[in-house]
C-alpha cells in the first residue's frame, strides 16, 4: 500500500492546485494522502471534493504542517487526522497568518532597500489566496533574473545574515502539538534531517518534542540515503516516537515525486497501523 502523509498545494506554496495534486495522487497509485500546506488547511475541501467528484481510488487525510520556532531554529511539526474546523486549531492559523505576511512585509521592505524593488507584491500575486512564504519570494526573483536558482536566491538573499532575512517569530512547538491534539490529530516531527542540527541537538530536539507530547517522526522521504533513513528509524525506535513516511512534494521534478521511493525500514514501527482507514483498504486489499 502506498502511503504519503506529507504534501502542498498551492494553498501554501506548492505548485498543483489541490484538485491537480490529487489527480496526480490517483495515477501515481498513491492509497493514501495527507496534504498538509503551511499553517493552513484552505486547499483540504477543494482535494475531497474532487475525489469524489471524479470516484478517485484515493483516501485523502487532512493534515496541516505547523511553522515553529524552537530554540531560535524553524522545525515544522505536521499534523494529520485533524478536524480542520476545530476552534483552538482556527485560532493558532490565524496567528500565523499574522505572523507570516508580517515577516513578508518586512522582507519586501530590506529588499526593496537594498534596491531589489517589487519582490513582496510580486511574491503575493504568485501566492494568490494562498500562505506567503520565501518560496515565492524565491520563485519570483527566479523568474525576474535577479538570482539563477531557488537555491541560489536563499544563499544570497534570503537565508540568515542576508540583505532580505527577517528573524522568524513563530509558535512554539508546544502550542503546535497542542492545537494538532485538541483538534483531534498527530504530531509529527517533519524532516528532522533538514535542520543542519549536530546530532546533540538532534537528541535534544527529539527528546523535548517528545515530552510535548509529539507522536511521530518522518523516517522515510523521497530523496534520501538508505543510512540516513536507517538511523532516523533507529532514533524513533529509542525516542518512543512512531514512524511517518512523505515526500514533502511541492512541484513536479525528477527526483521528487508523490508517492516516490516511500518505504520504512523494518524496525520502525508505521503511525498508520491503528489508522481504521488503513486496515479497512488493507483488508480491501487482502480480499
Amino acid at each position: 500500500m502506498l502511503i504519503d502523509l506529507h504534501s502542498h498545494t498551492t494553498a501554501s506554496d506548492g505548485q498543483l492546485t489541490p484538485t491537480e495534486l490529487v489527480n496526480r495522487a490517483a495515477n501515481r497509485q498513491v492509497n493514501i494522502l495527507a496534504i498538509t500546506d503551511h499553517d493552513t488547511v484552505d486547499g483540504l475541501q477543494e482535494a475531497q471534493d474532487a475525489i469524489d467528484e471524479k470516484g478517485l481510488k484515493l483516501t485523502l487525510i487532512k493534515g496541516i504542517e505547523v511553522t515553529t520556532n524552537w530554540l531560535n531554529h524553524e522545525i515544522h511539526v505536521v499534523g494529520v487526522n485533524i478536524d480542520p474546523d476545530n476552534v483552538q486549531l482556527a485560532a493558532l492559523i490565524e496567528l500565523q497568518k499574522e505572523k507570516r505576511e508580517a515577516r513578508a512585509i518586512e522582507m519586501g521592505n530590506r529588499l526593496a532597500k537594498a534596491n531589489i524593488e517589487g519582490v513582496y507584491e510580486g511574491a503575493k500575486a504568485l501566492a494568490g489566496k494562498g500562505a506567503i512564504t520565501r518560496a515565492h519570494f524565491a520563485r519570483y526573483m527566479v523568474e525576474q533574473g535577479i538570482a539563477p536558482t531557488f537555491q541560489k536566491v536563499f544563499d544570497k538573499y534570503l537565508s540568515r545574515g542576508n540583505t532580505g532575512y527577517v528573524p522568524h517569530n513563530w509558535v512554539d512547538i508546544d502550542q503546535a502539538i497542542e492545537a494538532i491534539h485538541q483538534a483531534g490529530g498527530q504530531a509529527i516531527l517533519a524532516h528532522p534531517n533538514h535542520y543542519d542540527l549536530s546530532n546533540k541537538w538532534m537528541r535534544r530536539l527529539f527528546t523535548e518534542f517528545k515530552e510535548a507530547g509529539g507522536d511521530a517522526m518522518e523516517v522515510a522521504m523521497g530523496q534520501q540515503s538508505p543510512q540516513v533513513r536507517l538511523q532516523l528509524a533507529m532514533w524513533s525506535e529509542e525516542y518512543d516516537l512512531l514512524a511517518s513516511q512523505g515526500s514533502d512534494f511541492h512541484f513536479v521534478g525528477r527526483w521528487r515525486d508523490l508517492g516516490k521511493a516511500l518505504h520504512l525500514p523494518a524496525m520502525a514501527k508505521p503511525l498508520w497501523l491503528d489508522w481504521p482507514i488503513y486496515n479497512n483498504l488493507l483488508e480491501a486489499e487482502n480480499t
